[in-house]
């Protein structure tokens, strides 16, 4: 049980309620880790699947709630099975013993204190690669600056610039505000991007974005912000694999995926403002590859 979950404040939906007495608020997680996948991902980034994989573990809940949602079976259904801290430690070294390059810890926010006292316990007990916090980066300065000397990697999401399209996709107001002050957190934490000889990431922060159909405006605009503001100081990930989950009534513009030409545009627009640290995609949503930088000088 976790003091903080007493009046829960993690996130940007601030709800204040008392997890521990059993109230639910927003994200509908309780106060028990709530696991729904555990096991090597080789899809990820190179710098971070490799040849061994990236040792995702899955969190059921969000604190968002994205139409387009590719995990909704976890993020909104809530599938999963409740853990003890303990056992998320031990899957954390099971993991690491299969000779995966990382622990991935995919959609942790609304989890946070209790993923910290597992991975202190974790250490303890020999952990040692890298721990990646990979999140949809509506996020507080608060929650993250929490996390220092525990993440080696962040992984966030930048999804919007705007804030019309945050609050009616993923139903999320100040998106933007949020993700920019969590990222600046993030880059002070942890710093420059670094490797190992075999080019895997051991500390730094990759910045995803998901393009959307009909949205490049938006993209533009994220990219921008990205570049201006960190240079070379982050990756960028540049993400076609949008897929249509399930139909987009409400908003038809959505109900298709992103096309070539799109996607093209976007990735001509990052090499026009100068990213050479970046990822870009190919493949299927189920068959996702990433291939390094814009200039063949990245990972």
């Amino acid at each position: 049980m976790a003091k903080e979950l007493d009046h829960c404040m993690l996130c940007p939906r601030k709800c204040g309620v008392n997890r521990n007495k059993g109230e639910k608020g927003f994200c509908k997680a309780g106060n028990r880790l709530r696991i729904g996948r555990c096991a090597p991902h080789y899809w990820e980034e190179p710098c971070l699947s490799g040849k061994n994989g990236s040792g995702t573990i899955f969190f059921s809940y969000c604190n968002l709630k994205c139409i387009y949602c590719q995990n909704y079976e976890l993020s909104e259904e809530n599938k999963g099975k409740e853990v003890s801290i303990t056992r998320f430690s031990e899957m954390c070294l099971e993991l690491q013993e299969k000779g995966v390059h990382n622990i991935n810890l995919v959609t942790p926010t609304h989890f946070l204190p209790l993923i910290r006292k597992g991975l202190k316990k974790a250490k303890k007990m020999g952990l040692k690669i890298p721990i990646v916090y990979n999140t949809s980066g509506y996020e507080t300065k608060e929650s993250i600056a929490s996390l220092e000397g525990l993440i080696d990697i962040y992984l966030p999401d930048f999804k919007y610039y705007y804030d019309d399209l945050a609050i009616n996709y993923s139903n999320c107001p100040n998106y933007f505000s949020y993700a920019q002050e969590a990222l600046q957190e993030m880059v002070r934490q942890v710093g420059n991007p670094q490797f190992d000889k075999e080019g895997m990431m051991q500390k730094g922060v990759i910045v995803r974005h998901l393009i959307l159909p009909n949205r490049t405006y938006d993209s533009k605009k994220v990219l921008s912000y990205l570049y201006e503001t960190y240079h070379d100081q982050i990756f960028i990930s540049i993400m076609n694999q949008y897929t249509v989950v399930r139909p987009c009534q409400k908003y038809p513009e959505l109900n298709r995926s992103v096309t070539e030409k799109e996607y093209d545009e976007v990735i001509d627009y990052a090499i026009s403002l100068g990213i050479k640290n970046g990822f870009i995609q190919e493949g299927e949503t189920d068959q996702t590859s990433f291939i390094p930088s814009f200039n063949g000088e990245g990972v």
